[in-house]
Formats: C-alpha cells, sequence, structure tokens
C-alpha cells in the first residue's frame, strides 16, 4: 500500500476534523496532487487514481461511523470490480477532492461511484464494486444496514448499466476454477 501515510492520517482526523455524515451521503476529501502521485508524464499516473480513490471511500466509512463498526465486527472491504474513465488531467500542486458515494447494492457488492473533481470539473469518475467479507464468509445487505445504523433511501437502485457491467466482467468465484486460457 504505497499511501501507507496518507491513510494513517485519515484514520487519525477524519472522524474529528470533519463533519459527521450518514454512509449514504456523498463524501468530499479536499486533496493536492503530490509528487509521488505523478509519473514521467508530470500528471496524476492512471494507476495512482484508483489508490487515491480508495482514501475517498475510507473517508465516507470513517466519518460515517461505519468503519468503527465494521472493524468491530472483524469485517473487511474486498474490491471486486473497477472501471474508471480519464477526462482531463491533474497536474503538480493541484488541488481537487474526492467525490465518493453509494449508488446502489446487489446481493454480492455495495457500489460507490468516485469522481476526482477539480474546478467543479469532474477530471474522472470510477464505480467500484466493493465487497463486505468476515471469517466467516461474505456479509450480508441486511448485517451491513444494520451496522451502518442506516437504511438506503427508498430511491437508491442500483443503474441497470453497473448491474449488467458487473455480470459482464465478473470472474469466477475464489473457490471455483478459473483456467488460464485464452479464447481463441
Amino acid at each position: 500500500m504505497h499511501l501507507i501515510f496518507r491513510t494513517l492520517l485519515l484514520l487519525l482526523t477524519a472522524r474529528r476534523r470533519r463533519p459527521r455524515l450518514d454512509i449514504f451521503d456523498t463524501s468530499s476529501l479536499p486533496m493536492r496532487v503530490l509528487p509521488t502521485d505523478l509519473d514521467f508524464a508530470n500528471h496524476v499516473n492512471n494507476g495512482m487514481y484508483l489508490s487515491l480513490m480508495d482514501l475517498g471511500r475510507f473517508d465516507l466509512m470513517i466519518r460515517s461511523g461505519f468503519w468503527a463498526e465494521m472493524r468491530r465486527q472483524g469485517w473487511g472491504p474486498v474490491v471486486s470490480n473497477e472501471t474508471i474513465s480519464f477526462r482531463k488531467s491533474l497536474g503538480p500542486w493541484q488541488r481537487y477532492s474526492i467525490e465518493t458515494k453509494i449508488v446502489g447494492f446487489d446481493e454480492r457488492a455495495i457500489y460507490f461511484e468516485q469522481r476526482m473533481v477539480a474546478d467543479g470539473e469532474i477530471y474522472a469518475s470510477a464505480v467500484i464494486a466493493t465487497r463486505m467479507v468476515s471469517k466467516k464468509g461474505p456479509v450480508t445487505n441486511e448485517e451491513i444496514f444494520a451496522a451502518a445504523g442506516s437504511r438506503p433511501p427508498e430511491d437508491l437502485e442500483l443503474p441497470e448499466w453497473i448491474a449488467e457491467w458487473r455480470a459482464n466482467v465478473a470472474l469466477p468465484g475464489a473457490r471455483r476454477p478459473a483456467p488460464h486460457a485464452w479464447a481463441a
């Protein structure tokens, strides 16, 4: 985890320095591009965006109180699918925010939409499918809602394109075979 120091700083300060959120609110985490985020083209490396977005999900979970409850229960988040689109490049020392919100659920995952926003414009947007797991296996949505102390808004419905995307890109579960063979 190459963002360990920023992650630790966020874990230590998010709850005390920023307003509390409901898990179904939108989190906005102010950031600045650091030299370690850049590639040889002098902009944020495309692989770095998803790592930075981890911080946005942590911010939402910490500020809503879900992180503490999740840790108390012995649960952990595991990303199962991600897709990202880029529009503009973030440059050295540029200020931006990572906006994060839950956009839906299904029986296997919580879906987050995340955006990198600078000067009121979207620079990159991603959808991340995340599963909560415990030592016993996957955590159910009902367990998640109970731990969050909040039910999803009635109008929160997983967009159809996200359900189709997930079905089209999902790999077999870890306990099922997934042989390595390219299609002919």
